[in-house]
């Protein structure tokens, strides 16, 4: 007997009480040839037993990075979550109450965001942050369309070291905004994007350029000089950033960023076959009433007890659609509170020791690699996390052959990225990979290319 939600019985009362003699009737405007015809193609039901044998023999096809020495990485990367994060999200009071939707009892889920806001603030170095957004790609779609609504301007530019993901949603946005959007081609030998590429695409048409420190390849662009020269034209330096590298690079708001971005999957989240994570944002004071979703503040109630209040909340459901910022629905809370579980666990001595211990082991990696024959470095100077090789064999070959010795080595980044050639592989490292991984890293790689 296949499963339903309602019994027949129940099923003809509802259709009594609405007043239709079947369910199909319900569907009677609707012209046939817009209908599907035929029933699903549905195999029989099996009972629960079955059924859990059969999704047991699925999820043993998976392989995650527990079973298999990881490389991957690529905007979603296997970090360690401390067993905090879960016992703090798994809780019932945030668990079941993750947003609030009513903020005078929400005071718990509210001190958490508000904690999250402060913590983002300090990390990107600019005044106000929001209440979190969906991921990163769409954090830079909010910043762009913020730009835009700032300046009255409407067309933006990217960088093409700027994840494609974030491009093809940015893509999207702007096609929705009515706005225009350049790419500004990188320079293939260093992976960064030379400030003089950069002033061509500028004129007093553009809201925001937007760029990614460090770049998809986890090379260093010359932000600080990309942002005065973006200021000098009127237009809002946006960056994406990985928060991690923010305990060992300068934070953006310093060197001139008007809104810092970026995908907080690295902040206690588990890769999770690639979300949910959450995305966050901060910004100068300017863009305020300009940023979507929700902004929490602190304040005292009529007795003088600490109270957490919803300042902002700029949200279609709450407001006139046509005044909204952004048609964001949630701020995906229960993420962003393991996020700032997470950068509590860490501290400020703990953030700035986590990102010295990626850039050795991204130095290692670096290292170990470019010692095998036939093996080069593709971007010369400072990385973080990732970096790019080129073998003397197609990226996808490789691969191959590390799985089948139990390390996925990387992503063949030439299907994104077409001018590095077939043979480009990116590797990313975390601290969760050790000086023996790396070694055995590159033991696979010098037996695949010898």
């Amino acid at each position: 007997m296949s499963y339903a939600p309602a019994t027949e019985a129940d099923i003809a009362h509802m259709l009594g009480v609405i007043g239709v003699s079947s369910v199909d009737e319900l569907f009677a405007d609707i012209p046939e040839d817009l209908r599907f015809g035929r029933s699903l193609d549905l195999r029989e039901g099996i009972s629960e037993p079955e059924l859990m044998r059969e999704a047991r023999s699925l999820a043993s096809m998976n392989v995650d990075a527990s079973r298999e020495l990881s490389f991957l990485g690529f905007g979603c990367y296997d970090h360690y979550v401390p067993a905090v994060c879960a016992a703090i999200t798994s809780r019932s009071e945030f668990a079941t109450a993750y947003t609030p939707y009513q903020p005078e009892v929400s005071q718990g889920t509210l001190q958490a965001i508000f904690e999250f806001q402060t913590a983002i603030s300090e990390l990107a170095g600019l005044p106000v942050s929001n209440a979190s957004l969906y991921d990163g790609a769409t954090a830079a779609a909010e910043a762009m369309y913020a730009s835009e609504q700032i300046t009255g301007r409407h067309r933006a530019v990217v960088l093409g070291t700027v994840h494609p993901h974030i491009r093809d949603v940015l893509t999207t946005y702007a096609r929705a905004y009515d706005m225009q959007l350049d790419c500004v081609e990188f320079d293939v030998a260093s992976g960064i994007t030379p400030v003089d590429t950069v002033a061509q695409y500028l004129g007093d048409d553009v809201a925001c350029v937007i760029m990614q420190q460090p770049t998809v390849f986890g090379t260093l662009e010359h932000a600080p000089s990309i942002c005065e020269l973006v200021r000098s034209h009127g237009a809002v330096p946006v960056v994406s950033c990985d928060p991690l590298s923010l305990g060992v690079l300068e934070a953006p708001g310093a060197y001139g960023a008007g809104i810092v971005v970026g995908d907080g999957q690295a902040l206690g989240n588990t890769m999770t076959f690639g979300g949910p994570s959450f995305g966050f944002m901060a910004a100068e004071e300017r863009f305020t009433r300009r940023m979507p979703g929700r902004i929490v503040g602190r304040t005292k109630d009529a007795e003088g007890t600490t109270a957490y209040v919803l300042t902002l909340q700029t949200r279609e459901q709450h407001i006139r659609r046509d005044k909204a910022t952004s048609n964001i629905c949630t701020n995906q809370a229960l993420n962003a509170l393991a996020g700032i579980v997470y950068m509590s666990w860490l501290g400020a001595t703990g953030l700035e020791q986590m990102g010295a211990v990626l850039l050795d082991r991204s130095a290692r990696l670096i290292d170990k690699l470019g010692a095998i024959d036939g093996v080069r470095i593709l971007h010369p100077g400072p990385q973080f996390k990732e970096c790019v090789i080129e073998l003397p064999i197609p990226a996808r070959t490789a691969i191959a052959y590390a799985r089948s010795q139990g390390i996925h080595p990387g992503y063949a980044i030439g299907a994104e990225y077409p001018q590095l050639g077939d043979r480009a592989l990116l590797v990313a490292v975390t601290e969760q990979r050790t000086n023996d991984d790396i070694d055995r890293l590159a033991e696979i790689i010098r037996e695949v290319v010898a």
